[in-house]
């Protein structure tokens, strides 16, 4: 796991501060004159701190030789810098670490829906979960207004909780990639599956492997967003090199985990469609 963050990483104000603890070269000051230099020291001679902020009342600045003190420099606009606490820290790493999880598992279960709507020799409810049905005026999913079993093998039986929906659930079925001609008799809708050919089993395996390989592409994108925002913490200094590598192996793990859940799915559904 990634290691835990060294107190070197937050910005902590130093109660008593070194002479010289800012330089800045090629730069100019208004204050009751005008100071141009190639090269200043900045010193701090009075620190405030609360919680995560610090701020810096008194400035000297030194130049070629001269010590100049700017005394009202920071009257109107006081040094305020503000210091992410490790718990904030913490709370922005875990926000990346769920929504990467939860991404990728969404994912999962789109690839396992697109193979579920594929059918192979067998009857199986979940061949029809992306029939949409025009109910009412609305697209609603077939298997929310009516019960879908499998009394047979090779056979679906759809019963509608209103039948008056019977004809838009038969028009449904028949618009849609199923390749099933429905029989309705008025009460219920039963569908027979026909025998796949050896060549349509093929055809089907190329596209389960199609549908694996845009799940994988899906999952790598997820990855790759979650580097974008660890480097982002690690520009902001929120988090330091060696912490973004950490975060980027635990990151390459969990990606290979589920490269493999896809692979997995993918090996099943390939082995129901080619066997006869």
């Amino acid at each position: 796991m990634a290691a835990s963050f060294s107190s070197t990483t937050l910005f902590r104000p130093n109660l008593n501060p070194p002479k010289s603890f800012l330089t800045h070269s090629d730069c100019a000051q208004e204050g009751f004159g005008r100071v141009k230099c190639h090269f200043i020291n900045v010193s701090a001679h009075s620190w405030s701190s609360a919680a995560s902020y610090a701020s810096i009342r008194h400035v000297a600045v030194k130049s070629s030789g001269k010590r100049v003190v700017v005394k009202h420099l920071l009257r109107k606009r006081v040094g305020l810098v503000k210091c992410a606490t490790i718990e904030e820290i913490e709370a922005e790493k875990s926000s990346i670490e769920k929504d990467v999880k939860e991404r990728m598992e969404k994912t999962i279960e789109t690839v396992r829906a697109n193979f579920n709507s594929i059918r192979t020799g067998r009857a199986n409810p979940s061949m029809l979960d992306k029939v949409e049905v025009e109910y009412y005026g609305t697209p609603v999913s077939l298997k929310s207004i009516a019960q879908i079993s499998t009394p047979e093998s090779s056979s679906l039986l759809i019963q509608p909780f209103d039948k008056s929906s019977l004809k838009a659930i038969e028009k449904a079925i028949v618009n849609s990639d199923l390749g099933m001609t429905p029989n309705n008799d008025g009460e219920v809708i039963r569908l027979s599956l026909p025998q796949l050919t050896t060549e349509r089993r093929k055809e089907l395996s190329k596209v389960v492997a199609k549908q694996a390989e845009e799940g994988k592409v899906a999952v790598r994108n997820i990855r790759r967003d979650a580097l974008k925002a660890y480097e982002k913490l690690e520009k902001e200094k929120k988090l330091s090199e060696d912490n973004v590598k950490d975060l980027s192996s635990d990151l390459q793990k969990l990606t290979d985990e589920y490269m493999k859940k896809i692979d997995s799915v993918y090996k099943q559904k390939e082995k129901e469609l080619l066997t006869v």
